[in-house]
């Protein structure tokens, strides 16, 4: 038997972590072609720390609670059946919600635990990895051989993209700041970590190749690294912007990107439909889930935090003081 009620966390107002306050709401029913997850562990991500500042909404239809992935059981089933059975253990990548004892999802977003792994680390998965696969092999079209720079390497979509570009055979190369994170970068999988706040990445990169450059780069920082990320790329080379730390507007000299016939692209994952998710879903399922069955590859794990302490993890998240995933415990 389902309980009536579930606690949750609300943003009772955009702000600061403080908006995030304990509620009490109805168990959501899981419409035709979901599922209802009771949640062990949710990742935390930065759309999280956006949506609660007010600058990244629910699209229409999801729960206006935090949280876009969980790891957790399969409590009940929608009209129409799925292929998932109520009890199987599965980590989601969900539109909303996940900071809450129950979750509901499309089917066909869930993905079985790797071989060996818990709920923290099944919850710390799904954003990540379904974001650097997208961005990555499927826009950016990565190939085994070919060099590879993502900035940020020491968060959780960088310590990700640098473990998948590595083990599927790229020449891997990242920013972060500091020592320690470059430190960690390293021992991930990059050839090269460059310390940004030390080192020009522009000239390190220039060195490195040889004056080839990169093929494809993984842009989470926008404004000016626009311009210098495209000093760093190689002929035909791919850029793949997700996010605009130092804004989205600037300036552009559009002369090399003809003469070097690049592409510059990007996207948003949570606004996609169900189905182009459930395309990624499968493409992680067959290349990347055996991976991390394996051991070859995995999420890094920075804290835990109860659910009743997300304003905490939020403020850890906003420090950039740690390195890989923040997961709450449900």
């Amino acid at each position: 038997m389902l309980p009536d009620g579930m606690i949750c966390m609300e943003i009772s107002a955009p702000g600061g972590p403080e908006v995030l306050k304990p509620a009490r709401r109805p168990v959501p029913v899981p419409r035709a072609g979901e599922v209802l997850i009771k949640v062990a562990a949710a990742g935390i991500n930065r759309p999280d720390v956006l949506q609660r500042q007010g600058a990244y909404p629910a699209p229409p239809g999801a729960s206006d609670l935090p949280g876009l992935e969980v790891a957790g059981v399969i409590a009940a089933i929608g009209e129409g059946g799925s292929s998932a059975k109520v009890g199987d253990e599965v980590c989601a990548l969900v539109p909303g919600g996940g900071y809450a004892e129950y979750c509901t999802v499309d089917a066909r977003l869930c993905l079985p635990l790797p071989n060996g792994y818990g709920m923290v680390q099944a919850a710390a998965l799904p954003e990540t990895f379904f974001t650097v696969w997208h961005n990555v092999f499927e826009r950016g079209a990565l190939k085994a051989g070919e060099r590879f720079l993502v900035h940020g390497g020491a968060g959780g979509i960088g310590t990700t993209a640098i473990q998948l570009a590595h083990a599927l055979g790229a020449k891997v190369f990242s920013t972060a700041s500091g020592p320690a994170k470059c430190k960690a970068c390293a021992e991930l999988g990059a050839d090269r970590a460059i310390d940004y706040t030390a080192e020009d990445f522009v000239e390190v990169i220039k060195a490195e190749t040889g004056g080839k450059g990169v093929d494809v780069i993984l842009d989470m920082v926008g404004g000016d690294y626009l311009a210098r990320n495209i000093k760093c790329l190689a002929a035909d080379g791919r850029m793949v912007s997700i996010a605009f730390l130092r804004g989205s507007s600037t300036e552009l000299n559009l002369m090399p990107v003809m003469l070097k016939r690049l592409t510059l692209t990007g996207s948003t994952l949570r606004p996609q439909s169900n189905d182009a998710k459930a395309r990624m879903a499968q493409g992680l399922a067959a290349t990347v889930w055996p991976l991390l069955s394996a051991g070859r590859i995995g999420p890094v794990i920075h804290a835990t935090f109860p659910l009743a302490e997300a304003a905490e993890a939020h403020r850890l998240m906003e420090s950039n003081a740690h390195i890989g995933k923040i997961v709450l415990t449900v």
